[in-house]
């Protein structure tokens, strides 16, 4: 999830050096979007890891 909201800011950087400034913002907003559930879902990943009794390497 984290390689497809790098690949919407890479898209919204190259459409905002052409100009397009609505493509650009919503692409930005689709790279927040998954960028913070890629965050919630690691954390919750490693307290569910954590409360089975077994602690990141």
């Amino acid at each position: 999830m984290l390689y497809w909201a790098v690949i919407f800011f890479a898209i919204a950087l190259v459409a905002a050096a052409f100009g397009f400034g609505g493509i650009a913002s919503a692409s930005v907003g689709i790279a927040q979007i998954l960028f913070v559930v890629f965050l919630v879902l690691a954390l919750i990943a490693l307290l569910a890891r954590a409360m089975r009794g077994n602690p990141p390497r």
